[in-house]
């Protein structure tokens, strides 16, 4: 596996968001199911594609900036096909050694009730559970996390 911090508008970043974007949607069965602002190239502090070693785009993932040293781990995705490949490990990696490079001190994330694979990574991973912050406080169905980094 190979990672590299592309931009927001990487063509295969796109793709894969979509494709994120996509499986979303039908585990809540609603097209817009996501509670809180969207990231955006406007927002998004690094974002990151995982490749096999073909070169074949199979994730990605980004963070934004929450100040104050934190930062929030956003569209986190690995083709379906490629999971169990260790492609979310090294992702997640990079994005959290880019974060303490620059001095974050912890990093956050929300996924949903019907996400047990994703609460089982991030878990696997350390991320530790937490109570719902930000836009997330007052959407139903929201998991949030955290690990210090």
């Amino acid at each position: 596996m190979h990672v590299t911090l592309v931009p927001w508008d990487d063509p295969d970043a796109v793709a894969l968001r979509l494709g994120q974007r996509r499986e979303i949607a039908a585990r809540y069965a609603n097209p817009d199911s996501e509670p809180g602002t969207p990231p955006s190239a406007d927002d998004i502090a690094v974002f990151a594609v995982v490749r096999d070693d073909d070169g074949t785009a199979v994730g990605c993932g980004g963070l934004r900036d929450l100040g104050d040293g934190r930062g929030e781990v956003k569209r986190m995705f690995v083709r379906p096909e490629s999971r169990g490949s260790g492609a979310a490990g090294a992702l997640l990696s990079v994005l959290e050694g880019w974060a303490r490079e620059r001095g974050w001190t912890c990093l956050r994330l929300e996924t949903g009730d019907r996400q047990p694979d994703a609460v089982r990574f991030y878990t696997k991973a350390g991320y530790g559970p937490i109570a719902a912050f930000g836009a997330y406080a007052d959407a139903p169905g929201s998991l949030c996390f955290e690990r210090a980094l």
